[in-house]
């Protein structure tokens, strides 16, 4: 009797044992699927909240001073693009409450072809209105292409420490032939066409290929030149040093005709525009674009490496 009592009570026990797991088991799936739907839903929160700020709309109402801000390198990937800041632009000229115009620069320059589009439109945009004034405020640095870009306002303010000018093109790169001959590397490269394989780093560069791509720069140079004689006209300095790819600090800058005077965004808009209410329409690239950007330029480097182009991209308004 008492025999069987103890089968009983390991019985009971075991199947409480086993029921409790059970229970246990139960309520870490449900705990486990909680935590998990609490994962997804702040992974969709943070990923909605992240592509719906990519809608850059202002609202603006009354009359303002509108401000557009380009800050850094130019280029096609880069926030300062040709792309943004058409957007920009465009929702400036659209708000009837704008007044004025300040690009805020500050750019060591970039690409000579998103630049030249900035510019176009920048152009574009004041033959269209007239009437709105549009300034160019150049912060820390405004070189180059962040100079081309300048010279399409109607006035350039600087700080007495800001760097301007750097009218020139560069194009860079490296040479490596002389060292795979050293390290006994023989270069196999097939091409058909001559000049297929202009600039190819690992070649000795040919007298010939050298002075097409000198002709090269020197074509962009110049288109660079006219546009600032464009902008900037009879304020001018004669002085040839302009266009020789030097720079300056503002004051000098001010003496050669490269700017107008000093004056911050602020100042600029109390003083200049008469509207010290400033509206920012800074167009930034969202998280999607700039993954779909980084995406497209990775294929595009698997699928078509090709060393002319990685070259030209070396071309530069710096």
């Amino acid at each position: 009797m008492a025999e069987q009592q103890g089968k009983n009570w390991e019985k009971q026990t075991i199947e409480k044992i086993a029921m409790e797991s059970f229970i246990q088991q139960k309520s870490s799936r449900r705990w486990g699927i909680f935590f998990k739907l609490v994962g997804l839903i702040y992974l969709g929160w943070v990923l909605f909240f992240v592509l719906t700020s990519s809608n850059n709309s202002t609202i603006a109402t009354g009359d303002f001073t509108a401000l557009i801000t380009l800050n850094g390198e130019i280029g096609i990937d880069s926030e300062v693009s040709a792309i943004n800041v058409k957007s920009s632009l465009k929702e400036v000229y659209e708000n009837p409450g704008t007044k004025a115009l300040i690009l805020s620069i500050n750019s060591p320059g970039g690409s000579p072809v998103q630049s030249g589009i900035i510019n176009d439109e920048i152009n574009r945009y004041k033959s269209l209105y007239p009437q709105i004034p549009v300034y160019a405020v150049i912060e820390d640095i405004g070189a180059s292409g962040g100079y081309y870009i300048a010279v399409a306002t109607d006035k350039i303010f600087v700080n007495k420490a800001s760097i301007v000018g750097s009218i020139g093109v560069l194009m860079n790169g490296f040479g490596f032939d002389e060292a795979i001959k050293n390290l006994g590397i023989e270069r196999r490269l097939l091409t058909s066409g001559e000049n297929k394989a202009i600039l190819d780093p690992f070649l000795p560069v040919q007298p010939k290929q050298r002075e097409y791509m000198q002709e090269l720069l020197k074509e962009v140079h110049n288109q660079f030149i006219e546009v600032v004689k464009k902008g900037r006209g009879n304020k001018l300095s004669p002085n040839p040093e302009i266009f020789s790819g030097l720079f300056w600090a503002g004051e000098s800058a001010i003496n050669l005709g490269l700017a107008d005077g000093y004056g911050d965004i602020d100042l600029v808009a109390r003083e200049i525009v008469g509207h010290e209410k400033v509206i920012d329409f800074t167009t930034q690239s969202n998280f999607a674009d700039r993954f779909a950007k980084k995406l497209g330029a990775s294929i595009s480097s698997s699928l078509h490496h090709n060393i002319l182009t990685n070259n030209l991209k070396n071309i530069k308004l710096n």
